[in-house]
C-alpha cells in the first residue's frame, strides 16, 4: 500500500490560562524538510521537536506550527509608569524652554521611547512541554492517517493508468503483421526494379528483409514493458516507502514506450504510443507525491 506525501494533522490543548493549537502540514519533497513556526517560549525545544517529527516522517516538506491564545485576564506586557512619568517631565521642560505647547500627542511620542513597556517573559514548564509533545504526536498520527487515505486514491489512479498502458500495448499486435507486410511489399517492389535491370540478388533481398523485420520487431519491447508494469504494481504493495523506486521503474517503462515509438513506422501504432505516453506522464506526476 502506498502513501501520499500530502497530509494535514491538528490538535488543540488547554493549559491553565492559554490555548495551544498545533498544526502539521506536509507536501512532496525528495527528502524530509522541516520548517517551524513557534512562539519564542518554545524556541528552546525546536531541535527536539524536529527530532520527534523525524521519528514519524521520512519524506516530505513539513511545516510545524504552534498557535498561542492567551485565555487569562492579565497581560504579559505592562506600562512602566515611572519611566513614562519621567519622560513626560523631561519633554514638558524642553517644550517650555522652546515655548512650544504640550498637547496630547506627546503621549504617542513617549510610548515609542525605550523601556516604556515592560514585558514579563514566561518560563517553559516541563509539564507544559510534555502536553505539547503528546499533542504533537496526536497531530502527527492524524497526518499519517490523512496520507494513507490520500494514498488509496493515488494508488487507484496509478493502477488505472498502468492498466491503460498494458491494454494499449496489446492493441499494437494487430497492426504489426500489416506493417511487416507493407515493408516486404515495398522492398520487393524495389528489388523488382533492380531485377528488370539484371541486378537482382535473391540472397541480398532476403538479408535486407530480415534486417528490416528485426529492426521493426516490437516483441522484446512489449515483453519488457509488460514486465516493468508488473514490477511497478508489485512494488506498490511494499510496506515501506516506495516513491523513489516507483519513479525509477516509471523511467524504464518510458524507455520501452519510446523505443516502440521509434520503431512504429505505422500511424495506428504511433497513436497507441502517444496514448501510452500520456498515461505515463500522469503516473510520473502522481509518483512525485508518493512517499
Amino acid at each position: 500500500m502506498i502513501r501520499s506525501m500530502t497530509g494535514f494533522g491538528k490538535s488543540e490543548c488547554i493549559l491553565e490560562n492559554k490555548k495551544l493549537t498545533i498544526e502539521i502540514k506536509s507536501l512532496n519533497s525528495k527528502q524530509l524538510d522541516i520548517s517551524t513556526r513557534i512562539p519564542s517560549l518554545y524556541k528552546s525545544k525546536e531541535i527536539e521537536i524536529r527530532k520527534f517529527i523525524s521519528e514519524f516522517l521520512t519524506r516530505g516538506k513539513v511545516e510545524y506550527c504552534i498557535y498561542y491564545e492567551n485565555l487569562g485576564t492579565e497581560a504579559n506586557a505592562t506600562i512602566n509608569q515611572g519611566i513614562v512619568t519621567d519622560y513626560y517631565k523631561q519633554l514638558s521642560n524642553i517644550s517650555n524652554d522652546l515655548n512650544l505647547p504640550v498637547g496630547e500627542s506627546i503621549m504617542q511620542v513617549i510610548m515609542r521611547l525605550p523601556d516604556t513597556i515592560k514585558i514579563e517573559y514566561e518560563e517553559l514548564d516541563e509539564e507544559e512541554w510534555l502536553q505539547i509533545k503528546n499533542h504533537t504526536e496526536i497531530a502527527l498520527k492524524e497526518l499519517i492517517n490523512f496520507r494513507e487515505q490520500e494514498g488509496i486514491a493515488l494508488e487507484n489512479d496509478i493502477r488505472n493508468s498502468i492498466d491503460q498502458i498494458t491494454s494499449l500495448s496489446k492493441k499494437v499486435e494487430p497492426f504489426e503483421q500489416e506493417r511487416i507486410d507493407k515493408v516486404k511489399e515495398r522492398i520487393l517492389d524495389n528489388f523488382k526494379e533492380l531485377d528488370a535491370n539484371g541486378n537482382f540478388d535473391k540472397n541480398r533481398f532476403e538479408q535486407e528483409l530480415i534486417f528490416y523485420i528485426e529492426k521493426l520487431d516490437l516483441n522484446e519491447e512489449k515483453v519488457r514493458l509488460a514486465n516493468h508494469c508488473k514490477y511497478f504494481l508489485d512494488t506498490m504493495t511494499d510496506k515501506g516507502p516506495a516513491g523513489k523506486k516507483l519513479g525509477f521503474i516509471a523511467q524504464e517503462i518510458g524507455r520501452e514506450i519510446n523505443t516502440m515509438g521509434s520503431k512504429a513506422n505505422h500511424s495506428e501504432i504511433q497513436k497507441l504510443v502517444v496514448q501510452m505516453k500520456d498515461n505515463l506522464e500522469k503516473i510520473k506526476e502522481q509518483v512525485l507525491n508518493v512517499l
